[in-house]
């Protein structure tokens, strides 16, 4: 009989028609009840860390759940989140830096409908998520339509649909079916480690995606307000330099001390500036590299970097050094 720990923040999921549409409404108790006619084969507590749409979740929001996992850890086996699917792949990243060297389940999941209605997706999803959190592993994942995956992995690509969740860059961790959970990998559980929290954030980043015309002085006006800048570039993740040359206005954010990670508008295959003149024009020894980080990934682990440090060299280190499988390409030239 295993011991879970529900959680709950909120989200789509526990939603009920207001004034103006959709909020979070319904009680925890209310949530477990939809549940009710499972066959249990685990005991499940509950805490109601906040209620709101997930669109109005913040970093301070992120810190509040590892807390609660932290102090809860040792008696509990596993760990269940329900979130609103907005926000839910931010979360879970954040989570995967700030509670590390974990050896038990922590599983974050929602619905794209609220579990109150008919056509629901939301008592699938929870029940596969305690399924999942009943299982002998260790780290953060995202449990979505009967998938499951690495928590610094899922995006969001689908608005409405069921199977809103796609794992990016990554295998999928397993796949939850009516009868049996069909692992893909090994899951390497930390063994003989206790879990480290480490909820220390720097939430001064911004995220730019490029376009063209975007124009170069925008980024004297982030210069004074950010000390660390995400920039969503395109391909390959060149960064222009003629016409309107934001090259230039890259190094200078660098040599203010403000680090620049380059990542990719491209969902699949991460950035390669190794390839092209628009990318090795690039310092690459003071631009931070993504690779194939996923953008709900990268912010969240700049805002933890950040609250470590603010060396621009030991944030490019801790950037590039992969954490919970969020990096696992590396460039053209680094493989030849």
């Amino acid at each position: 009989m295993k011991k879970l720990l529900l959680l709950t923040t909120g989200g789509t999921i526990v939603s009920v028609q207001g004034e103006n549409g959709l909020v979070p409404g319904a009680k925890t108790e209310e949530l477990l009840s939809h549940l009710s006619g499972l066959n249990q084969s685990y005991e499940i507590d509950h805490i109601a860390l906040m209620n709101i749409d997930s669109t109005n979740m913040q970093p301070e929001y992120w810190v509040k759940m590892a807390e609660a996992i932290y102090e809860n850890y040792n008696d509990y086996d596993g760990f269940v989140i329900t979130h609103g699917t907005d926000t839910m792949a931010y979360t879970s990243a954040a989570l995967s830096y700030m509670l590390q060297d974990v050896d038990k389940p922590i599983i974050v999941t929602g619905s794209q409908i609220p579990i109150s209605y008919t056509k629901t997706d939301a008592r699938k999803n929870v029940s596969d998520a305690i399924r999942f959190a009943c299982e002998g592993v260790g780290g953060v994942y995202v449990v979505f339509d009967g998938r499951v995956i690495q928590g610094t992995r899922a995006i969001k690509l689908r608005t409405k649909s069921y199977d809103a969740f796609e794992s990016i860059n990554y295998p999928y961790i397993a796949f939850i079916k009516e009868t049996a959970i069909e692992y893909t990998n090994e899951i390497h559980v930390p063994k003989q480690k206790e879990v480290k929290l480490n909820t220390a954030l720097c939430t001064d980043v911004f995220l730019m995606k490029l376009h063209p015309g975007i124009k170069p002085e925008i980024f004297d006006a982030l210069k004074n307000v950010y000390k660390g800048i995400v920039i969503e570039s395109y391909g390959s993740g060149g960064i222009p330099f003629q016409g309107r040359d934001i090259l230039a206005k890259l190094n200078e954010m660098t040599e203010c001390g403000i680090s620049v990670v380059i990542t990719t508008q491209c969902l699949e295959e991460g950035e390669d500036i190794s390839i092209y003149e628009v990318g090795r024009k690039v310092d690459q020894s003071v631009i931070i590299r993504s690779r194939n980080m996923n953008t709900e990934a990268i912010v969240p682990k700049l805002m933890w970097v950040l609250g470590q440090t603010q060396n621009p060299q030991d944030v490019k280190t801790m950037m590039e050094t992969p954490i919970a499988d969020d990096i696992t390409f590396y460039s053209y030239e680094e493989s030849r």
